[in-house]
């Protein structure tokens, strides 16, 4: 009968240790925090939403109220917290350069637009900060083939 390995010097008996901090990722429109709207998501690491709502809304002051943002919460063992945001969603930037609500239902049959090279550039040099591409015509890259799934034609 083997036995359970001893638990290490240091650490709980489940083997987890000191807690370090915890990230939360989110989506939200700028300036749409509320702690109802954060609650759910937020509420169980312990943090002052009122003082979150108050700290995103304040930073993303100006930004355009329709465009979705990754945001990244890192919550500290102490409930402190820091905000990290993200550029807005490729989407969201191609429906506005299009000025279209939505993406296709079928992007293989109908078609919303169309983007040149110099739209897919743009979008792209807002987006390469938060890309993993190696360049500007790789994030050009992966901008296109997230247009074509919307159904957008894209200029070659």
């Amino acid at each position: 009968m083997a036995k359970a390995p001893a638990a290490a010097a240091g650490k709980d008996k489940k083997g987890g240790g000191p807690a370090g901090p915890k990230t939360v990722a989110l989506q939200m429109k700028p300036g749409d925090a509320k702690p109802s709207a954060v609650g759910p998501s937020l509420g169980v690491y312990g943090i002052n939403l009122p003082d979150f709502c108050k700290k995103f809304n304040a930073a993303t002051q100006g930004m355009d109220p329709e465009m979705v943002l990754p945001i990244r919460v890192t919550i500290a063992p102490d409930k402190s917290f820091t905000i990290l945001l993200k550029t807005p969603l490729a989407s969201a930037l191609i429906r506005k350069e299009l000025n279209v609500p939505k993406g296709s239902a079928t992007p293989n049959k109908a078609k919303i637009g169309k983007l040149t090279k110099v739209q897919l550039r743009k979008i792209a040099q807002v987006k390469f900060p938060d890309t993993t591409a190696a360049d500007i015509e790789a994030a050009m890259r992966s901008i296109a083939g997230t247009a074509r799934s919307m159904g957008v034609d894209v200029e070659s």
